[in-house]
């Protein structure tokens, strides 16, 4: 039993080998962190590729980002709105003043459906200062949004120009009517918008880039 002990001992490591694996593992140590070190410093300092974007999707979105507010800016009106009649009822006062570069210009009463029985009914002229570029929006309002619907049914039936767009109105997600653009019957470089918007209709008439333009920014 004893020289089985004796001999574990003599195969057993001597403890100089120990060390020297200690220092081993101290120069690895000292070697990443020095790399550690020098990739921050290239990386943040000098030449600074982690503070600069090498995604090209990235400088992509940036730059998009940056035209959109140019676009925005260039969205203002140059001309001014005029003012809303002293008598307006509240449907006239939530006819905006400007669409994108479109200012609200002459107001007036209207009865292009009168035979549809609408609580009120308006045309308002919105321009951009160039008069081919005017739209004239025809708006009436019902007591309730079913004969709103027929009006807007009946509209739609007879616009005979090219199908340019269609779908729903949705206001906080819910459905509250339906649109549809047009070209004009006969003329291709006009066009008209209807879309219904619960209790009330909307119709806009102009050239067909206009209206196109017009009826996606206005907020009814």
């Amino acid at each position: 039993m004893s020289k089985t002990r004796k001999d574990v001992s003599d195969d057993s490591p001597t403890s100089t080998p120990k060390k020297s694996g200690h220092k081993v593992a101290t120069g690895v140590i000292i070697t990443l962190v020095v790399l550690v070190v020098f990739v921050l410093l290239t990386a943040f300092v000098w030449p600074g590729w982690a503070t600069h974007s090498s995604n090209p999707a990235a400088s992509t979105t940036v730059a998009s980002q940056a035209e959109a507010k140019k676009a925005e800016k260039n969205e203002t009106p140059t001309i001014k709105a005029k003012a809303l009649p002293k008598s307006a009822t509240e449907l006239l006062k939530s006819m905006p003043d400007t669409v994108g570069t479109y200012a609200r210009q002459g107001v007036t009463d209207s009865k292009t459906w009168t035979s549809a029985s609408p609580l009120e009914e308006h045309t308002v002229v919105y321009s951009t200062g160039t008069a081919s570029e005017d739209v004239t929006l025809i708006v009436a309002q019902w007591a309730k949004s079913d004969n709103a619907k027929t009006q807007y049914t009946s509209l739609i039936g007879q616009l005979s120009g090219k199908k340019i767009a269609a779908g729903n109105v949705k206001v906080s997600g819910q459905n509250t009517g339906a649109y549809e653009v047009h070209e004009s019957a006969g003329d291709s470089a006009k066009g008209v918008a209807v879309w219904q918007n619960d209790t009330c209709v909307f119709q806009i008439n102009g050239s067909l880039d206009a209206v196109k333009d017009f009826y996606q920014k206005f907020p009814l």
